[in-house]
């Protein structure tokens, strides 16, 4: 696996843009610890309840679709990546590549129009490049996670035009423990894929105002067992057919490597995968301002799951190939990361506080083709970001990034580039009475270059937002809101400069130097009430983008694959999510409750055909669960239901409708520490074949079979 090129330079590079720019805050607000509970006293990582950027705005209810996942969701939906995590998340589907990498998709978009921070920073990997490339988080090591659908390119970048999802961590400890040390892991092992898997974190107080930090984990699965055939009905219908031509014209050996392709089942084939990380940081705490580092470092290999009808990376054949037979497609993946951060108190004066966030990010790539390397993608990464925080309600905030990525290789599909953003923005809180009006506008100039291509773009950004909400008489209840915005998004390096055969995803990329810079209207309507012991919340939003940027079929076949080439077109996506929590029965020694969910989005482009789908939405899906409490212990039963999508784009295939059956129990052993829980999963219990309508890979890939899994949390 080829090593990090980490060099003196770029870190003095690095940390003197951080120092220099001061950059921006933690993206959750850091509002103390809400409860009484010790464990939530005790934790260093503690931010209290509540989201979003900027502690100055108590509501923030522009964006109107939040979720935030806390440690017992995390461990209920443990997975290796960030897609699968998410995946039951009202607005929220997942890429499902492989088992070794899975990105969210949000509203039905994903890619370079959503946004997956790391504490309010980029991820600085090249999952945006493909959706065969892991995105560099391990949920292991995660604090909480929070989901953002809406409006919200404005706070966090043009690439958040379809939504932000934030994930924080224990790197950086923001408070002293109590009692001077905090130690927290989880290890979990399951049946699919033979997972032995644990993370721990540890902080401690080397004195009243510095603490150390250090934490790591491992994960390490075998091949994914499934349920049924591998392939779905329509490819086994196909490769059994192209077998009994091969028979016809006597070549019986080819006839049966396909037979035996098409009845593949049991288990996928090369999806094993095995990620190890490590970190260490510290915060320093001077009165009411601190500041504070770390050092990570991600590393994980993952098998990809070949395409019997041409492979994962398109072999063409050959007597010698042949004799070999076909090699299989693997990934290795490093990234050495640095970050930065700080929260500076600045007295009673128009400006309370000065947040800061910084990071620098060294990523290599390297697919390999059985033992030898294929492509090698070089990514290195420099972000900062502050924000002034107003004492009577608003921020002030500016951001800027350079990536600088290269691709060497037999797929390097896109031509090395650089790309440089720079931006300003703002958000401001007002009240009227009962009536809430928050504004917040950006600009954001991003210039995207290759030397290669002698091509050098430039784009200014113009985003805003105007919500007004109405919180009732007494400010409780049910909130209403809408939410006007307008985003701009500039055409990624990816998009402008791809020239080659994309194999992950089958086809071969023409990208377009010319593109014009996407933009979406956005109206949302959102309700959220807390009645009682109930609460309810639910969106409706509809967007219509102006030169949309979509990959389109030219007719055309180059390197025996079809051609695609990057277009623009106006596009409208319209959609709803709703969740509801409804108790049931209550008293003092048990708890029932029911969850609720649904997520429904369509979307397609100007056209005068009726093939005018933008390709790979998420089909309408449902959840429902009763959860029950009652002494130490919690049972909740959930049925997953996935609708069927027959709303397709030019060569892509519908997909059936699926259900899923899960049951979950936790046990906490010690009143006194509710971090402490063992927990057993039985998902998809009925053993039941879905294929994930969002995945390029869907016809062989499909979702896990029946799976049992048996994971310890603990906090103290």
């Amino acid at each position: 696996m080829k090593k990090l090129h980490l060099s003196a330079s770029s870190v003095a590079v690095a940390l003197a843009l951080v120092s220099g720019l001061a950059a921006a805050p933690a993206f959750a607000q850091e509002t103390g610890n809400d409860g009484d509970s010790d464990e939530q006293s005790t934790d260093p990582h503690d931010r209290g309840n509540i989201l979003v950027s900027a502690d100055a705005l108590e509501n923030l209810d522009f964006i109107a679709g939040q979720d935030v996942l806390d440690l017992d969701d995390i461990q209920q939906n443990l997975n290796g990546q960030l897609g699968e995590v998410l995946s039951k998340v009202p607005g929220v589907s997942a890429t499902s590549f492989s088992p070794g990498a899975s990105r969210p998709i949000l509203r039905g978009q994903d890619g370079e129009r959503v946004r997956i921070l790391i504490d309010g920073l980029g991820t600085a990997d090249v999952g945006n490049t493909s959706a065969d490339h892991a995105t560099t988080i391990d949920p292991l090591t995660v604090e909480r996670i929070e989901v953002l659908r809406g409006p919200t390119a404005l706070l966090f970048g043009s690439q958040a035009i379809g939504g932000v999802v934030n994930v924080i961590d224990r790197r950086i400890p923001i408070s002293v423990p109590k009692g001077g040390l905090y130690v927290e892991g989880i290890t979990a092992f399951d049946t699919a894929s033979n997972l032995r898997s644990g993370g721990v974190s540890l902080d401690a107080a080397l004195s009243d105002t510095f603490v150390v930090h250090v934490d790591g984990s491992f994960r390490e699965t075998d091949d994914l067992e499934i349920p049924g055939f591998q392939l779905s009905d329509d490819l086994r219908a196909d490769l059994l057919g192209d077998a009994a031509e091969e028979e016809a014209e006597g070549e019986f050996e080819e006839a049966e490597e396909l037979r035996e392709a098409a009845e593949q089942s049991g288990f996928l084939p090369n999806s094993a995968t095995e990620t190890w990380t490590v970190s260490g940081g510290f915060g320093v705490f001077l009165g009411e301002s601190s500041f504070g580092a770390s050092v990570s470092y991600y590393d994980t290999a993952y098998g990809l799951v070949g395409n019997p009808e041409g492979g994962h990376h398109g072999e063409e054949g050959g007597e010698e190939e042949e004799e070999e037979g076909e090699e299989t497609v693997s990934i290795g993946l490093e990234q050495l990361r640095l970050d930065l951060r700080g929260d500076i108190a600045l007295g009673d004066g128009f400006f309370s506080r000065l947040k800061l966030r910084g990071g620098y990010s060294d990523y290599t790539h390297t697919e390999f083709e059985g033992a030898e390397v294929g492509t090698v993608f070089d990514t290195e990464t420099i972000e900062a970001r502050a924000e002034l925080v107003q004492t009577g309600g608003g921020v002030i905030g500016a951001q800027f990034t350079s990536r600088d990525f290269a691709a060497v290789g037999e797929e390097a599909f896109v031509a090395p580039n650089e790309t440089t953003q720079f931006a300003v923005f703002t958000v401001q809180e007002f009240e009227l009475g009962a009536t809430e009006i928050e504004a917040a506008g950006r600009y954001e100039n991003v210039s995207v270059d290759s030397d290669t291509l002698n091509v050098d773009r430039s784009f200014d950004l113009f985003s805003g937002a105007l919500s007004i909400v109405s919180a009732g008489d007494d400010g409780d209840g049910a909130r209403f809101g809408a939410t006007a915005s307008y985003s701009e998004r500039a055409p990624a390096g990816e998009e402008l400069f791809a020239n080659g055969p994309h194999i992950a995803t089958q086809i071969f990329e023409i990208g377009d130097p010319n593109l014009t810079k996407e933009s979406a209207w956005g109206l949302e309507t959102f309700v959220r009430a807390d009645l009682g012991q109930a609460n309810f919340k639910a969106s409706v939003y509809y967007q219509s983008f102006s030169d949309y940027i979509y990959l389109s079929p030219t007719g055309g076949e180059e390197d025996e694959l079809p051609v695609f080439e990057f277009l623009q077109n106006d596009a409208n996506f319209f959609g709803f999510e709703a969740a509801l929590e409804l108790p049931l029965v209550e008293n003092d020694n048990f708890t029932l409750g029911a969850d609720l969910r649904a997520s429904y989005v369509d979307a397609s482009l100007s056209g005068d055909t009726d093939e005018n789908n933008v390709p790979r939405i998420p089909p309408v899906s449902l959840l429902g669960a009763l959860d029950a409490d009652f002494d130490a212990f919690n049972v909740r039963g959930e049925i997953e239901w996935f609708g069927a999508q027959n709303d397709v784009a030019e060569f892509e295939t519908t997909t059936e409708s699926f259900s899923f059956v899960n049951l979950y129990l936790s046990w906490r052993p010690i009143a006194d520490n509710q971090n402490i829980v063992l927990q057993l999963a039985g998902e998809n219990l009925f053993d039941t074949t879905g294929r994930r309508h969002t995945s390029f890979t869907k016809e062989f890939v499909p979702l896990s079979g029946r799976n049992v899994r048996a994971s310890l949390r603990f906090g103290f």
